[in-house]
């Protein structure tokens, strides 16, 4: 069983995100991984109610490294080391569910979303099978210094990239790249790849198109925008009339990983070499639609 899990001592956390740079960003395209973080605090998951594996069921698991190569082919690559049942990076800031805190939340607080009813807000209360991650009530504070230490860097991180790729290129193209798990009881699966750009208010539709067409081109059955039109950074980022494209690209697990056991198959190494092909196509590509 390969549970890649990374228990650390809080003195010994790891920075809360990884930038890996071009040597020259070719094209105004950025890549992004909020969910694949795996480095786990060693208090949390001792006083989890769950085991490591199911914890790990959250992650989009080995998302990071199936766009490893993005770099090389001059896309800068942004991921989250922090996971992703620890502290959502595609949540607001403060979506908190108060029935998780021992006491009153401060009134900017979003305790209304639909995120934090079905228990996945900012800091989540279940992991992805419903089952609920803490034997005790937490402290607003502890919540707060998860999202000061990891939310607002690696957003910072983010923002920082996205104005930098404007000022050099005129305008930016962000995939925020996801995976999606398989629904119980699902025969089949109907498709392997799903593009969200907020129903056309993310992204340029060209845009979507010309992501669209290179699965196409690699033998991927794809859908827009169903079931998983983009979350928070998709609609927080996306505003075409000023430049800044987001895309949402969910890849099924199915394909590369076995999703009870955390465990890759030989199918990542297939993945990844064809995601290299859809960035080479898309550097290719022109991009000047996308200025304003």
């Amino acid at each position: 069983m390969d549970l890649s899990i990374q228990a650390v001592p809080e003195a010994d956390a790891p920075p809360p995100f990884q930038l890996i740079r071009p040597a020259f960003q070719a094209a105004p395209i950025i890549l992004a991984s909020p969910h694949s973080g795996r480095h786990y605090p060693a208090a949390f998951l001792a006083e989890s109610r769950l085991d490591p594996v199911a914890l790990r069921r959250s992650e989009d698991g080995f998302v990071e490294e199936i766009f490893a190569d993005a770099p090389l082919h001059g896309v800068p690559l942004l991921a989250a080391t922090f996971p992703r049942v620890y502290c959502d990076a595609n949540r607001e800031a403060w979506e908190l569910d108060p029935g998780m805190f021992d006491g009153p939340l401060p009134d900017f607080v979003n305790s209304a979303s639909p995120r934090v009813g079905a228990g996945l807000g900012t800091i989540a209360r279940v992991v992805a099978s419903g089952e609920p991650v803490y034997r005790r009530r937490l402290s607003f504070d502890e919540a707060a210094d998860r999202i000061r230490a990891l939310w607002e860097p690696y957003h910072a991180a983010l923002s920082g990239l996205i104005e930098e790729t404007v000022r050099r290129h005129g305008a930016c193209l962000l995939i925020d790249c996801h995976s999606m798990p398989t629904i119980p009881g699902e025969s089949g699966r109907s498709a392997d790849m799903i593009l969200g750009d907020a129903h056309g208010t993310a992204a340029a539709p060209r845009a979507t198109r010309l992501l669209e067409e290179a699965l196409s081109a690699l033998g991927y059955r794809h859908r827009r925008n169903d079931p998983y039109a983009g979350g928070y950074v998709t609609r927080h980022y996306g505003r075409p009339r000023e430049g800044v494209h987001v895309i949402q690209l969910e890849m099924a697990r199915s394909l590369y990983m076995d999703e009870r056991r955390i465990q890759r198959l030989p199918g990542l190494a297939t993945l990844r070499a064809d995601m290299d092909r859809m960035l080479a196509r898309l550097v290719a590509e022109d991009w000047s639609f996308l200025r304003p």
